[in-house]
């Protein structure tokens, strides 16, 4: 799909994936920091990557991030908002790593801090 087209409602999925921003950018921080350590990347691209996917984490927590429906879901935004704050450096992110693979890893966190809250919530409820 071109970037100019616009998504069909059917495939977008930003309204129910936003959720899982703090997953996909800790994937992201996490695959970025092995493609440095493997040199794959320089260690000074992959600061400036980690560097910026934090700052589009705290934008998010804020509420002043630039949410795009165009982009369909948060990945892509994430992605877009990345390139707008670096260039091109954006890119390496992917490198060695499909979209399948992000969103496998990001569900997998997601269910995780999931299954962690519920098991506190309850802890708490027996503890009442």
């Amino acid at each position: 799909m071109r970037r100019e087209e616009k998504p069909s409602a059917y495939t977008v999925s930003l309204t129910y994936d936003r959720r899982l921003y703090r997953q996909d950018v800790a994937g992201s921080m996490a695959h970025v920091s092995m493609l440095a350590n493997q040199g794959i990347i320089p260690e000074k691209d992959a600061e400036v990557i980690i560097m910026s996917l934090s700052t589009i984490r705290q934008e998010i927590e804020e509420g002043t991030f630039p949410w795009r429906d165009d982009l369909e879901d948060i990945h892509m935004n994430i992605e877009a908002r990345l390139f707008d704050k670096i260039g091109d450096v954006a890119g390496k992110l992917h490198t060695g790593r499909s979209r399948n693979d992000q969103v496998a890893t990001d569900m997998r966190l997601y269910c995780k801090d999931i299954v962690q809250q519920t098991l506190t919530c309850l802890r708490d409820l027996q503890r009442s």
